[in-house]
């Protein structure tokens, strides 16, 4: 670069240094308080990264490249879309307000061109490996040639390196020959309760270097890497290093004359080095000693440009948190905040006037010069990043219902056919599992659609003619990425794959397996990809007690409520073929809306928004209803229920199931129906979309819409006020106990409440009373009317 550049950059720097710093100043010490309580944004935190990231935007990232933002460093992000124009004063002036600017970037809530959405510590700088995984899936496809290759960047605190997934995903990056990510990581050495310990450094550098990575360490700056070449500089680097990280943050917060008392009692008369610091004022000492590598901002520009190759590459940029400001190294700076007179006297010494805080270029001397750089910066010059791709047409999906079949295997039957089939659609899946593809029943579909890798590799087995079900050939053109067993990568990779469209703008439809009880491992990787609004369909089987002969911790209890109050995803669970086929074709459309929320006034969901979609199943095999050819169980599939046994007009009891004790109710029902007439059954495909619409239609008519009914309400509505609700699900009650409050019908809820244990399915039914003869039980103990006949060799148990 030139030295005109390096100026510019100099200049974009203190900018932003200041726009961040008064965006967090003004809201939290100029905008009215409403509540009292403090707002915080991170000044410190901003002002460490600064340096970095005017480097990064400014000199190295081109339109293909995409960035995870550390969560705290968020007000630099904003400063920097504000100036270049694309963030609004209105919303830097409401920063942490209610519609402005986020505290954290978000692609779904700001504005500005966020790539990654941040936050959850950790799961930003993991996303970024996974995606470029999904980058080489897209361009290693005909469809993908024509994809600009970019580096997926995080800017990564170094606390955030304590979260485990980081390094769950160093190994898999490691395993998919992970290449063009680029991971800064900002060395402050200072968290939210203290100071790093001495040498993690060097840590980290061993960490990185056996997964592959390149190792670049940031640690001296233009300033000081000149010193060092005057007499004496080497006693001077010599003490910086040997300086722990307390010491030096404690006399960076005391200033220029205390850095000359302890330095000349360290190093004084030996001559050279002694003159070097004599030569320099107070503050030029303090700015020398205060140049580490990551807060200069030439040097950063220089070490970015220098990298010529795809290989993965770690830089390790020491920097000061708060630099440049009052309160710079000071141990409780991550939370607190400049003072007004500490700001008062930080405005006049960065050069704004009264007046012009929010003016972008407020106090550059060459405005002129500035703005001609700044229309000629590479990453900016294309204008928004965000693509788009065209809706993948959706063939219909059916599968064979004739016979015995889990929803499990029905679901790795319809993937097989389309597998088979050559759909767009087809094409455009990835697949993916944690070491669980094969028991998950994705091996069919692995097997026709091969596994993904950059150069291709034999099956040995294959070659060997060894006999074996799964032919585990990777190539190019594969189409399952196969993970390690870490639930974090799994959806970390799904919440990638799932913006392909908006950050590669080609379009995938992923699909992830992995055992049910085991999304509570990934959850944090979850939410945050439905916080993204990423697209994907996950599939958690098998699930519940149901697994019986592996025990409690496989078997699931809970995860029905998580897909309940999981936003941005829309969880169902089947109990027959024929529902899963529907809610599947159902769910490829879904996956891939975009429209606003306005909600169809027929269920009061969504449903033209969009999202991601959650099967919980089971392979547990079901006899199948015949072939069906009314619509309602169809549409009652997608909407949440149907009657499977539609209910009289003097009902006592309707039985509500959801998933794989469908058989159990039946048999309850007809148990009930020998001494009771019109027993209602309703088949609950997803209590997740009856209870979201059932809400949404409770808020319209708080609104003044009478008229408003969701599809539960039409359900339930007809009932007799008498009729009680017995519900039942190999999961937690609390998933279908809310029936009752619909329409005010009493409700005894059947459920898994504790922890299982191996056995039968029979003996795990009947031990936490989901069985046909303890759902009778309950009616004929719990409600008015004749009693139903108990099959007497089935034991009641407790």
């Amino acid at each position: 670069m030139t030295r005109s550049q390096h100026q510019h950059l100099k200049t974009i720097e203190q900018r932003l240094l200041w726009l961040s710093h008064w965006m967090i100043h003004h809201a939290n010490h100029i905008r009215p308080k409403v509540d009292g309580i403090k707002t915080g944004g991170h000044q410190a935190s901003s002002a460490s990264m600064v340096s970095i990231m005017t480097a990064l935007y400014f000199s190295a990232l081109r339109p293909e490249d995409r960035v995870a933002v550390k969560p705290h460093a968020s007000p630099i992000f904003h400063a920097i879309q504000y100036l270049m124009g694309n963030q609004s004063r209105e919303k830097m002036e409401n920063f942490r307000g209610y519609g402005g600017v986020q505290s954290y970037p978000s692609r779904t809530k700001d504005i500005d061109d966020v790539d990654f959405s941040t936050g959850s510590v950790g799961l930003g700088v993991g996303i970024t490996a996974l995606a470029s995984i999904v980058q080489d899936f897209v361009k290693a496809k005909e469809w993908g040639a024509d994809l600009r290759l970019g580096r997926m960047i995080a800017l990564v605190g170094d606390a955030e390196l304590d979260e485990g997934n980081i390094y769950e995903t160093l190994q898999e990056g490691w395993k998919n020959e992970l290449r063009n990510t680029w991971w800064i990581i900002d060395y402050n050495r200072q968290s939210l309760d203290g100071i790093v310990r001495e040498g993690l450094f060097s840590r980290i550098e061993k960490i990185f270097d056996a997964f592959g990575w390149d190792v670049v360490r940031i640690k001296y700056g233009a300033l000081q890497r000149a010193a060092f070449e005057e007499p004496g500089g080497d006693k001077l680097r010599d003490w910086i290093d040997r300086c722990p990280n307390q010491e030096y943050a404690a006399l960076t917060f005391m200033g220029g004359a205390v850095w000359r008392r302890r330095l000349m009692d360290d190093l004084g008369d030996q001559g050279d080095v002694s003159s070097l610091i004599e030569r320099r004022s107070d503050a030029e000492l303090a700015a020398l000693m205060e140049n580490l590598g990551g807060n200069c901002v030439t040097t950063m520009a220089d070490i970015f440009a220098a990298i010529d190759h795809d290989r993965p590459t770690c830089f390790l940029a020491y920097t000061i948190k708060g630099w440049g400001t009052p309160i710079a190294g000071h141990k409780d700076n991550h939370g607190g905040l400049m003072t007004t007179k500490q700001f008062a006297e930080w405005q006049t010494h960065m050069g704004i006037a009264p007046g012009e805080e929010w003016e972008p270029l407020a106090g550059v001397a060459d405005k002129a010069g500035l703005r001609t750089f700044l229309a000629e910066v590479p990453f900016f010059a294309s204008g928004p990043r965000r693509h788009m791709d065209s809706r993948l047409a959706v063939p219909g999906i059916e599968v064979d219902s004739t016979r015995e079949i889990s929803t499990q295997a029905a679901f790795g039957k319809i993937l097989d056919d389309l597998a088979k089939g050559a759909s767009t659609l087809a094409e455009r899946i990835l697949t993916t599992s944690p070491d669980v593809t094969g028991t998950t029943s994705l091996g069919p579909w692995v097997n026709r659609r091969k596994l993904f890798a950059r150069d291709a590799r034999a099956d040995a087995f294959i070659e060997h003619r060894i006999p074996s079900t799964a032919k585990w050939e990777f190539t190019p053109r594969g189409q399952h990425v196969e993970l390690g067993i870490a639930e974090m990568n799994l959806f970390l990779l799904l919440g990638a794959a799932g913006l392909s469209h908006s950050l590669f703008g080609k379009r995938l439809i992923p699909i992830g397996t992995v055992y049910d009880p085991f999304v509570c491992r990934g959850l944090d990787a979850l939410n945050y990809a439905c916080y993204q609004d990423a697209r994907f369909m996950i599939v958690g089987t098998p699930s519940g007690v149901t697994l019986a002969p592996e025990g409690g911790a496989h078997q699931s209890i809970g995860t029905p409520l998580i897909g309940m109050s999981q936003d941005g995803i829309a969880a169902f669970e089947p109990a027959f073929a024929d529902e899963l086929a529907v809610i599947m074709e159902w769910a490829f459309h879904y996956m891939q809306r975009d429209g606003e929320n306005d909600p169809d006034e027929r269920t009061w969901l969504r449903d033209e928004t969009g999202g991601s979609v959650y099967l919980r199943l089971s392979t547990k095999p079901l006899e199948q209803p015949l072939k069906r050819v009314d619509d309602d169980y169809r549409q009652g599939a997608i909407d949440g229920a149907y009657w499977l046994r539609k209910p009289g007009p003097n009902c006592t009891v309707v039985i509500a199931y959801q998933g794989a004790v469908a058989d159990e109710a039946i048999a309850a029902a007809g148990m009930i129906g020998e001494t009771r007439r019109d027993i209602g059954v309703l088949a609950v495909t997803s209590a997740d979309r009856l209870n979201a619409g059932w809400t949404a239609a409770q808020r319209e008519r708080a609104r003044g819409n009478r008229n408003a009914r969701s599809h539960v309400e039409n359900l339930l509505l007809p009932l007799p006020g008498d009729c009680a609700l017995v519900t039942v699900i190999d999961g937690h009650p609390a998933t279908l106990a809310w029936l009752g409050a619909v329409a005010g019908h009493r409700t005894i809820p059947h459920g898994v409440e504790h922890f299982g244990q191996t056995g039968t399915i029979a003996d795990l039914y009947r031990h936490f009373r989901i069985d046909r003869n303890s759902i009778a039980a309950s009616v004929n103990e719990l409600t008015v009317g004749k009693r139903a006949r108990l099959d007497p060799l089935v034991p009641l148990y407790p």
